[in-house]
């Protein structure tokens, strides 16, 4: 055991291992892939629809500054104004969210699929020790995040600060120009500055996400023992499958055996092979081999036949035949139809004879057994 603990995970994860990582909710996630998405979902939306909103916000100015003089002296029209108020901003936006909505739950697909585990959000309280999250700050992973933060921040102070030097004076000169091309100006200079602050994340984007997918893949990696385990335990253990298989076998020769009393004659080689044969014209177009074996089967063969009164005929040629030929519970082939018909034949001279007591037939010799059935 501990020269299986000491072993180094080298082999790629099984799918069996995928999948139980699944359930469990252990998928490859990339937090700024999402974030990238929803920015550059809602830049683009405020592009597309800046034009709308500022009309809506010169609407909604122009409505909550124009007040009549009976509105100022009633008490409760602040009140009213104000939930209107709210009611149209929220009305103005609901597109946004709601578009932001659907892609924070689209978004993962694009990596590792979406998938819901109770494992995954149930509460675990080794998660809660403060040595374990100190050391998980100082790992490599910790190391890793902490180092995309910090590029993430000058990244981003790098881009703010050009939108600074190249928005500054238009932002400084929106007072000068009239109210609704000031608004237009405004938002079309803030949809500007949102959308390339977004697309400047991607290159946060293409660094984590092969990052994440590596790193689930190295957690997912498994040992030479662990895979033989595994296969073990899927595919059962060699002494389970042997019982198995020693089982499966003495329910198939119960089965054969059971079958042997019904037979219509069992052709023997004498010793060595015995096959039991049935015909029944109503049901099968040919005599069907209901029960084989060779040496103690055969034995048992042929003491369960004696028992039960079932003729039996020493062939040896059509015995390995049939023995070679025919499968369980299968018809037998067209090139044997001529030899077992005349030994079908000899049984019902032979039945007959008994019941009138008389002399019994003289078993057939020489049955003809085509040479691509014979056996040495």
């Amino acid at each position: 055991m501990a020269e299986d603990s000491d072993q180094e995970k080298t082999e790629e994860p099984t799918g069996k291992r995928l999948e139980d990582a699944q359930k469990k909710g252990q998928i490859a996630r990339s937090k700024e892939l999402n974030t990238f998405a929803m920015l550059l979902t809602s830049a683009s939306l405020f592009m597309m629809l800046g034009d709308g909103i500022g009309n809506s916000l010169i609407v909604m100015m122009k409505k909550q500054f124009h007040i009549s003089r009976e509105a100022i002296f009633d008490p409760t029209h602040l009140t009213i104004q104000f939930k209107q108020s709210m009611i149209d901003g929220l009305l103005l936006i609901t597109p946004i969210l709601a578009t932001l909505v659907v892609i924070a739950i689209i978004a993962p697909l694009a990596l590792g699929g979406w998938i819901m585990s109770w494992d995954a959000i149930s509460p675990k309280f080794e998660k809660m020790n403060p040595i374990a999250g100190l050391a998980r700050m100082f790992a490599v992973h910790g190391l890793i995040e902490m180092c995309k933060a910090l590029f993430k921040v000058i990244l981003i102070g790098i881009v703010s600060y050009s939108l600074y030097q190249r928005f500054i004076l238009p932002l400084i000169t929106l007072g000068a120009e009239p109210l609704e091309q000031s608004i237009h100006h405004g938002l079309d200079i803030i949809s500007q500055c949102i959308l390339i602050l977004s697309a400047s994340l991607i290159a946060i984007v293409l660094f984590d996400v092969p990052m994440q997918l590596m790193e689930h893949n190295k957690k997912l990696k498994m040992t030479l023992q662990e895979i033989k385990d595994e296969m073990k335990e899927s595919e059962g253990s060699p002494e389970v499958k042997g019982r198995q298989r020693r089982m499966q076998m003495d329910m198939a020769q119960n089965r054969m055996m059971a079958e042997v009393p019904n037979a219509d004659v069992i052709i023997t080689n004498p010793s060595h092979y015995a096959v039991a044969l049935k015909y029944d014209p109503e049901k099968n177009a040919a005599p069907r081999l209901v029960a084989k074996g060779v040496d103690l089967m055969a034995a048992q063969i042929r003491n369960v036949a004696i028992a039960s009164n079932i003729p039996l005929l020493a062939a040896p040629p059509l015995a390995r035949a049939l023995y070679y030929s025919t499968e369980l519970e299968r018809e037998i082939p067209q090139g044997l139809y001529l030899a077992v018909a005349q030994v079908l034949a000899y049984i019902f001279q032979l039945k007959t004879a008994r019941e009138q007591r008389q002399s019994e037939p003289i078993p057939p010799r020489d049955l003809p057994v085509p040479k691509e059935f014979k056996q040495s």
